[in-house]
């Protein structure tokens, strides 16, 4: 019997200009599909002119400059649409998509559709719903109690997973569905008998729950950040760039 960890999955990620998903535009962008474990992976890759000036290091080392981007990127408005048709294609084919801390990355994308195209990420999926697999949120309900960060990087080398090269949006996306084909084979006796739309509707309470208690830190220490139940993507803020 294949469990779903060793069967078909897809991986979205993004290079971003910062890490506020509200105001913050897509500069790169990959989508990596993989039909078994140990295949070989084909990789769609986007380059985003995002129209405003890119921060100093915003996109890391290895990632493109904003040099790159005026020369090479392709204007928004299009690449968005592409990239919601991507995603919509493999929640069609009922292919699961990891995304690594996914209230981000799709609600990044949600934005800037609403701001380039007029619409957005659920209206553009129309009537295949989404399926996330989100690392993140598994190892932390799955091994909650573990000290230390939690960022792509920490859990790649927690689960023996090796990056196929420099980081950038396909490298990202490629190590985050290891990654949760990793997680999957530790704890297969907790997730083996799982779907991936049950897996999907736990993880909306998971996260949630992590939430909460992440609150419940902050207000404790006198910290004023608030953090967000919502999963895998946040609803629209009436002050949304």
């Amino acid at each position: 019997m294949t469990h779903w960890y060793e069967g078909p999955l897809a991986a979205w990620g993004t290079g971003t200009t910062g890490a506020d998903a509200e105001k913050d535009r897509i500069v790169s962008a990959a989508l990596v599909v993989q039909d078994t474990a140990g295949g070989r992976v084909r990789v769609t890759r986007w380059l985003v002119n995002p129209g405003v000036p890119v921060p100093a290091g915003a996109t890391g080392v290895h990632g493109p400059t904003e040099e790159d981007l005026r020369r090479n990127g392709r204007w928004p408005a299009p690449v968005m649409a592409e990239m919601a048709r991507a995603l919509a294609e493999q929640c069609a084919a009922c292919r699961p998509l990891v995304v690594m801390n996914a209230p981000f990355d799709l609600t990044l994308l949600d934005r800037e559709l609403r701001r380039h195209r007029a619409s957005t990420l659920t209206g553009c999926l129309r009537d295949a719903p989404l399926c996330v697999l989100d690392p993140r949120v598994l190892d932390q309900h799955l091994d909650r109690y573990r000290k230390g960060r939690r960022t792509l990087t920490d859990l790649c080398e927690l689960y023996g997973v090796a990056p196929a090269g420099p980081p950038d949006a396909a490298t990202d996306a490629t190590a985050s569905l290891e990654l949760v084909r990793a997680v999957g084979r530790r704890f297969s006796s907790r997730l083996a008998r799982l779907t991936p739309p049950e897996l999907h509707t736990l993880q909306t309470r998971w996260h949630a729950a992590q939430a909460r208690g992440l609150q419940a830190r902050f207000a404790k220490h006198g910290m004023t950040e608030t953090v967000d139940p919502a999963w895998p993507l946040r609803p629209e803020l009436p002050a949304a760039a």
